[in-house]
């Protein structure tokens, strides 16, 4: 088992942490995933064998959020739910 933190960009309500949580878990291979807006990451537990972070990522922008591949805070990337 592995774990990925994913920045995701675009969050703006619950509504939108349940919309990155559920696009993550129909990833095969997925195990866990937790999101927190405040802090605007997805922490993800799987299976290395069945998946990679790169499709975690694509999951992610799938459902119309952004990801931030750099270490600092960028403005909001992607549509979210609100938005």
């Amino acid at each position: 088992m592995q774990a990925e933190i994913i920045q995701v960009t675009g969050m703006t309500c619950g509504g939108c942490t349940s919309n990155v949580t559920q696009a993550l878990k129909t990833v095969n291979g997925v195990n866990d995933v937790t999101v927190s807006l405040s802090d605007g990451k997805a922490t993800v537990q799987y299976d290395e064998k069945l998946t990679s972070p790169e499709q975690l990522k694509s999951a992610v922008i799938g459902a119309g959020y952004g990801v931030d591949t750099s270490n600092t805070a960028q403005q909001s990337q992607g549509k979210g739910c609100c938005g």
